[in-house]
């Protein structure tokens, strides 16, 4: 977070959700012995402390040893942070009606008196920890299961100047494996079998391969290079590909990564789109799939491609696909090439966290992202953001579950 007012704003969220939790057990167990409550209360600010501790060690060292243990162990305060943050809103209003009949007290008490302190509800301080309950188990429930719950998407795009030969033809996309946040093959080995079972005629990836180095998929190697797909699978590259969150020793080091990156994904078989793009030809017609390397409208990351000279070499082809990994670019570069029917991208993971039902998507992520997942549309030219096939950080998914996403053309 580059703005100060907003990393200041979080903190004091995040420290007001700590006391506020510590007053919930406090007064829920007003009634125990001394001991028993002072007991209580240590207890509290030991595994508080302990874990903010213990998070912060594994993400300064997260580089080595066992970084899928210190993604769990970095993982700790959000468990409990989820449950305080929905504890602190009914507790809060409680005191906001309590400060309002201390006040009420105050002004109205007989002269030579003082106004009496109102106590807690330890009613709302019971409800607060029971209800805090849910988002922990939420989140429990999202490292256990959630992170490789593997969901097939299916979503038909309807377009008049589809080329005839192309209706019905299907897409596949995926995005933001980051391979180097799983302890085994056995996740990637399972989706791609899912991948391999939609039958789709032309396989898509929108970055973030990896979390920071290109060593990180090579044990997935064998595994991705299974997906089967007729024609080429095409690829680009993400934010974290380009090993920008790494203290590399040389320029040259960082380079090398970038290198062995690319070829990673040659051994796969897939096809890297760098700033360029390909034409696929059925039945006489004909559509082309660009791709532009990372390209981003929020100052936090880096832009890379060159979408002008991706798009100088689509020549004509009368429907345009395009691969660009962060949906913020859409808005701000992409639409200004009207030719461009359909950008994929991926990037948001949906934060991983939300809520995503037919009638209602919510997620943190929506604050900075416009765009963040699913489909949007503008005239003609539509975008689809794929929340991701892996996970970065918080070892797990609520809500917004890792996505395989089927598209189908139509001509409308």
């Amino acid at each position: 977070m580059r703005n100060p007012l907003v990393l200041w704003l979080v903190l004091a969220v995040v420290v007001l959700a700590e006391w506020y939790g510590y007053q919930a057990v406090r007064t829920v167990t007003q009634h125990l012995s001394p001991g028993a409550r002072r007991a209580a209360a240590i207890g509290y600010w030991l595994v508080t402390v302990g874990s903010w501790m213990i998070a912060g060690w594994a993400g300064s060292t997260r580089q080595s040893g066992n970084i899928q243990l210190k993604s769990y162990l970095m993982s700790l305060p959000v468990l409990l942070l989820g449950a305080k943050l929905i504890m602190f809103i009914p507790l809060l209003l409680e005191d906001v009606t309590r400060l309002g009949r201390w006040a009420v007290s105050a002004a109205t008490r007989p002269a030579g008196t003082e106004a009496v302190a109102i106590p807690r509800s330890e009613f709302l301080a019971k409800l607060a920890l029971g209800i805090g309950a849910i988002p922990f188990a939420a989140l429990l429930w999202g490292m256990v299961k959630g992170g490789t719950d593997y969901t097939v998407r299916r979503v038909t795009l309807r377009y008049p100047n589809l080329p005839p030969a192309f209706d019905g033809f299907k897409l596949l996309q995926i995005s933001d494996l980051h391979t180097g946040s799983f302890n085994s093959t056995e996740p990637l080995e399972r989706a791609v079998a899912m991948i391999n079972r939609q039958g789709a005629d032309l396989i898509l990836m929108t970055g973030d391969l990896v979390n920071n180095r290109a060593t990180e998929v090579e044990p997935h190697i064998p595994a991705l290079a299974g997906i089967k797909s007729e024609l080429p699978i095409f690829s680009s590259l993400g934010n974290h590909d380009y090993g920008d969150y790494v203290a590399w020793e040389s320029p040259a080091e960082k380079r090398a990564n970038l290198e062995r990156l690319m070829q990673n994904h040659a051994k796969m078989g897939w096809t890297l789109l760098n700033d360029t793009s390909h034409t696929i030809e059925r039945g006489g017609d004909k559509i082309c799939i660009l791709g532009i390397q990372n390209s981003s409208s929020h100052a936090n990351f880096h832009t890379y491609g060159n979408l002008p000279k991706a798009h100088a070499t689509s020549g004509d082809a009368p429907f345009k696909i395009l691969l660009s990994h962060d949906p913020s670019y859409w808005e701000t570069h992409i639409l200004k090439y009207p030719d461009i029917d359909l950008t994929l991208s991926g990037h948001t993971h949906g934060m991983q966290f939300g809520v995503n039902l037919p009638f209602m998507k919510w997620s943190p992520v929506q604050y900075v992202y416009k765009q963040w997942a699913g489909l949007y549309e503008q005239g003609r030219q539509k975008l689809y953001v794929n929340v991701g096939l892996g996970f970065l950080g918080y070892p797990g998914r609520v809500g917004f579950l890792p996505e395989i996403t089927v598209f189908e053309l139509r001509r409308a």
